[in-house]
């Protein structure tokens, strides 16, 4: 049990150095959510799509040919 205590004691009073997720984590976590809203925005935008998937309306039938 001692050996946990001063383990525990060890590691509080070490120094800590900042990690590449400490400098930069919630910088890359927002530049990745912006690029995704970006991509999907324009992909949403340019690509025409009919949200709906009803056909009624929308397909006529062809004349039929013998």
């Amino acid at each position: 049990a001692r050996g946990i205590q001063h383990t525990a004691v060890r590691g509080a009073h070490g120094k800590h150095e900042p990690t590449f997720h400490d400098k930069y984590g919630t910088i890359v976590l927002l530049g990745g959510a912006g690029m995704f809203a970006a991509v999907w925005t324009y992909v949403f935008t340019t690509l025409k799509i009919e949200w709906g998937f009803s056909p009624v309306g929308r397909v006529t039938p062809s004349e039929w040919r013998e």
